[in-house]
């Protein structure tokens, strides 16, 4: 069924009170089920167990993906299942949406612990208290609930932004609801074989685990060209390094093939190259000069590779993710400029289903001290600093906001590195001090930016958006309550050392790292090819920016090949290229367009979904099996 919408010519005519009489008399579903109980419960669980496939993604990629679709599809089939076997009241569409809005707030929960967190441990040699953890996160996000709110009326309401991923789940949505159940029942199926069968393809990848059950056999070669150059005989080294201390090994890393999938060949291609690049060029360049350096001879690893290549890699990430944001001035602008009402407002029609804005008078100040408070009592940040970026978090959120309502895409790289410019001119020294408000202004922006992303299907589909408020902050607490322990008992294991390692890199980490050091300890600190490396990657990233519609190469994806080690880019960009491949050569009706290309989506979250948890699950049993 066609989802009701105004067209372009109403959306800029009409004035917000006619929007919202049209909303409430075309859209709005009145009193239909939406937060109950089994839709918390359900957004609850499927949101924290979700939420930890994105520690794993964001700890190898630096990236976190929506879980939104996965947990709708997943929602959906088990409600189905229980209405045919035990007869249930099936999941009104409503409540699918509220579920999407709390697993989905569950799901981002964890980007800190990938990002600023991280590097703060690793930068300074300890550990943060668990529980610290789980206030500042929840601190932070419910920041970014009162601070989104306020934009809803302007962006989502009146403006009509499309949100591109949040429009996805709310299409997705109708059809599984409104359409042939066939393929919602499709969707659903295909998104748990391909989920239990990345999970059994994981299982298979872990000798130890299977050694000690006795079905040592049936495991899955780490590298598969092993016993290829074992059969022939082979040692290829370049620079006399061994390929596999280079990271160049081809794994059978299925997880990171369907994220490729998912980001697209002009992503998967550049990260590729820049692997190449770095890892077969320039790293055997700087073994032989000198400039690398394996702290046990003969042995070189990943940590040692990346203290010299993210310097390059994230100079060119920077410049590119900054020139974006500065070379489209209208974006900064337009952010701004709905702020006090173009329009004439009448009535306040939705004031029963929205939030009051005293919610948002109220509680920014409130929440802003609480977050001033912890920044200084957890973090040693001066109250004056703290106090200094709460006004940047209104700023950045704005922008941020906006951008994501027109793209899809929050600059939350950009805006982070804006902060620490800022505080490493206002606190020049401070590392500690040039993390953590980084930390405030992105996380925050990034919060609110998501928040409205779950928001627009509701719109779309006439909830009540106080209800998915409140939804949101529930799952910022499931999210909270499963993926930090996980992060602390699997990830950190009581040593910040073991948060990078070849095969989880923390590459947003090390990025936050690398810009926090650069700033503090000035670009001194940098060997000399490591300084001349980064700034031929910065005027690189500008270059790709700047002719992007000629250069089909993302300098986001050409950066991040010098902190991923080679075998993971190369998973993704076969990904990335398998399905393109697909979409180019599969014949209309063919069982590979109808299975594979159509259903794109659901088959790539299912293989992440199953081996992220099985991947996080071995963690588990490794970290309690010492």
């Amino acid at each position: 069924m066609a989802i009701e919408q105004l067209t372009e010519e109403q959306v800029r005519t009409m004035t917000i009170e006619e929007k919202d009489r049209w909303w409430l008399k075309n859209v709005f579903k009145g009193n239909m089920p939406q937060l109950t109980l089994r839709s918390a419960i359900t957004g609850m669980l499927l949101g924290g167990v979700l939420s930890l496939t994105n520690l794993y993604i964001g700890s190898k990629t630096g990236w976190t993906l929506g879980v939104g679709i996965t947990s709708v599809i997943l929602a959906f089939a088990m409600f189905r299942a229980l209405k045919f076997s035990f007869n249930v009241r099936e999941f009104s569409i409503l409540e699918n949406n509220c579920m999407q809005s709390i697993a989905t707030s569950a799901g981002y929960m964890t980007a800190p612990m990938t990002s600023s967190l991280a590097a703060y441990m690793w930068v300074t040699g300890s550990i943060i208290p668990m529980h610290h953890t789980i206030i500042w996160i929840i601190v932070l996000a419910i920041l970014g609930v009162l601070f989104a709110f306020p934009l809803k009326r302007r962006f989502i309401n009146d403006e009509q932004h499309p949100f591109p991923e949040g429009r996805a789940a709310g299409i997705v949505m109708d059809a599984l609801h409104n359409s042939d159940a066939k393929e919602g029942v499709l969707k659903a199926q295909l998104l748990t074989i391909f989920s239990l069968a990345s999970a059994a393809i994981e299982f298979l990848k872990q000798p130890d685990l299977l050694g000690k059950i006795g079905v040592g056999f049936l495991a899955i070669p780490h590298a598969l060209e092993e016993r290829v150059f074992h059969w022939l005989n082979l040692d290829p080294r370049l620079a006399g390094t061994p390929l596999h201390q280079l990271t160049v090994t081809i794994e059978p890393d299925h997880v990171m093939m369907a994220t490729g999938g998912l980001m697209g060949i002009r992503s998967g291609a550049s990260l590729i190259i820049g692997a190449s690049l770095n890892y077969l060029i320039l790293t055997p360049w700087m073994i032989d000069y000198g400039s690398i350096v394996a702290k046990t001879a003969g042995a070189l690893t990943f940590k040692e590779i990346v203290q010299w290549s993210l310097w390059p890699g994230v100079a060119m990430m920077t410049t590119a993710s900054l020139f974006a944001f500065f070379s489209k001035p209208k974006i900064i602008l337009t952010a701004f400029s709905g702020m006090f009402g173009r329009k004439k407002r009448g009535d306040d029609l939705l004031k029963d289903i929205e939030l009051p804005m005293s919610v948002f008078a109220i509680g920014i100040p409130i929440m802003g001290a609480i977050t001033v408070y912890f920044a200084h009592r957890f973090f040693d940040v001066s109250p004056v600093l703290g106090v200094i970026a709460i006004p940047l978090v209104f700023v950045f959120t704005l922008i941020g906001v906006n951008s994501t309502a027109l793209t899809a895409i929050t600059p939350g790289s950009a805006l982070a590195k804006l902060t620490q410019l800022t505080f490493g001119i206002l606190a020049p020294g401070n590392i500690k001090t040039n993390l953590m408000t980084a930390g405030i202004t992105s996380e925050v922006a990034l919060n609110a930016s998501n928040l409205l992303m779950d928001i627009k299907p509701g719109y779309m589909l006439g909830a009540k958006p106080r209800q998915q408020a409140i939804g949101h902050v529930l799952g910022i607490f499931a999210g909270a309550a499963v993926a930090v322990p996980v992060f602390y008992h699997a990830f950190l294991r009581g040593d910040p050392n073991n948060l990078v390692s070849e095969t989880l890199p923390m590459p947003a980490a090390q990025t936050w790292r690398a810009v926090a050091e650069l700033l503090t300890q000035g670009i001194g600190m940098l060997p000399l090819t490591a300084a001349w490396a980064a700034l031929i990657g910065a005027v690189l990233g500008i270059v790709l920016e700047i002719g992007k519609r000629r250069i089909p190469l993302s300098a986001i994806g050409l950066g991040l090949g010098f902190v991923i080690p080679w075998n993971t880019c190369f998973a993704m960009f076969l990904g990335s290229f398998i399905f393109w491949l697909l979409g180019r050569t599969s014949g209309k009706e063919s069982w590979t367009d109808r299975i594979l290309v159509k259903n794109q989506e659901p088959v790539c979250a299912g293989v992440i979904a199953g081996g992220a948890l099985m991947g996080v699950a071995v963690k588990l049993w490794e970290a309690l099996a010492k």
